[in-house]
């Protein structure tokens, strides 16, 4: 059964139809419609949304009535008439954002912002509008800075003038005690910035930024993770590209792989950003920064295999799009990355160290290097900003590296 059949079959549907929500359920299933849902997953939003208005008629509301808040006592109630499974509350939602679109339900009223959102929503727009930085980035920002104001009980900007250094001394030796070093050295990074930010704002006297302890951590001590040419190959002949989501991973890993794109890049690849004629594509970088690479043939080619059978029907500009309804794009933060953690495993790759997507980015680094190009080079061509991010990869060139090691003492052991 087509999801057309049923929604034009199904009783349930005719009954609403019929009823004072005639109106809110034709924009409810032309959104399921639009959307893409499965027949089965429209037959329990269906009924779970007949069961919230049968709710309603019971206890006298109208579709005036409906709010978030109404939404919850339906929930709560264990008299409501029907039993509940996982994805009811989504359909629930799903229905009250379509009456919210068609003017039928009020807009939710939006939380008023605590005097706290308030002073990190000022940080957010300092670091958008001051440093450029990207959302992404801010909200990394403001993740550190949140637990600062509750741990010093700061309730509004009046409260930072009894800040000290020792209160700022404690709350690093507090934090870094129980954070891996990595975690220790972001977390005092973004202290800093904030506090240079304070004082910018003239909300502190002194400079509690100088107080902030460096936190040490090696760089470059690790060597980074690579895949062979054999195991790369193992992971791209283990997309099935006979189905949808098939084609969507084969292009998703040959960008990884063959251009050294970073997940968000992928992520936030638009088709308008792909010049077909000129065989090049625009991506988006770290730091607002717009690139345009080649598009080599053999990635063209699982582009538009994608494109023409396996994207689904959306007006979403993301190449990329998820399998499953309602096809959003991919976040840029976990999507891509999921999808290359998904195919080394289906490739039973786990012998290595990181299982994301950046370790498709190590493995052109290496090869690069492999095949003779100059660290400037492969700079280049990942885009390096700093020259000390690509001088790790001189790590893996072990035979270039035995030529400068001094002959043990002892002889051949």
């Amino acid at each position: 059964m087509t999801l057309d059949d049923f929604l034009n079959g199904s009783w349930t549907v005719r009954d609403l139809r019929a009823g004072p929500f005639r109106d809110c359920i034709d924009l409810y299933t032309a959104r399921l419609r639009k959307d893409g849902y499965s027949t089965v997953t429209a037959r329990y939003s269906v009924r779970i949304v007949n069961c919230f208005i049968q709710w309603l008629f019971k206890h006298r509301f109208d579709r005036g009535d409906i709010s978030d808040q109404l939404v919850d006592r339906f929930f709560r109630d264990e008299d409501r008439g029907c039993g509940l499974r996982g994805g009811d509350p989504a359909s629930i939602d799903r229905f009250v954002e379509v009456l919210r679109e068609a003017g039928i339900v009020a807009s939710a009223v939006p939380r008023p912002p605590s005097p706290a959102d308030q002073i990190l929503e000022r940080f957010r727009a300092y670091l958008d509008h001051r440093h450029g930085l990207s959302a992404r980035s801010c909200a990394a920002y403001i993740k550190f800075t949140r637990p600062f104001l509750r741990d010093m009980s700061i309730a509004g900007p009046d409260d930072f003038a009894g800040l000290t250094t020792a209160d700022v001394l404690g709350y690093v030796e507090r934090r870094a005690r129980d954070a891996s070093a990595a975690t220790a050295v972001a977390m005092c990074s973004r202290l800093r910035s904030f506090l240079r930010y304070l004082q910018v704002e003239g909300l502190i006297a002194d400079d509690l930024a100088a107080c902030v302890p460096p936190v040490k951590k090696w760089r470059f001590t690790a060597l980074p993770t690579y895949l062979s040419a054999a195991q790369l190959e193992q992971v791209l002949q283990h997309c099935d590209r006979s189905t949808a989501s098939g084609r969507r991973d084969y292009a998703v890993l040959l960008l990884l792989s063959r251009l050294g794109l970073r997940a968000h890049e992928v992520a936030t690849l638009k088709i308008d950003d792909i010049d077909w004629r000129a065989g090049q594509f625009r991506i988006r970088g770290k730091g607002r920064q717009q690139a345009i690479m080649p598009l080599p043939p053999d990635v063209g080619a699982a582009i538009a295999a994608y494109l023409e059978r396996g994207r689904p029907v959306s007006d979403r500009r993301q190449v990329f799009l998820k399998a499953y309804p309602p096809h959003s794009g991919f976040p840029p933060a976990t999507g891509i990355r999921d999808i290359a953690a998904r195919a080394l495993r289906r490739a039973g790759i786990s012998d290595i160290a990181h299982r994301g997507s950046h370790i498709f980015r190590h493995s052109l680094a290496t090869e690069l290097l492999r095949s003779g190009a100059a660290l400037t080079q492969i700079s280049q061509v990942l885009r390096h900003k700093d020259a000390d991010t690509t001088r790790i990869y001189a790590k893996v060139d072990l035979a270039s590296l035995r030529t400068l090691s001094l002959p043990w003492p002892g002889g051949l052991q």
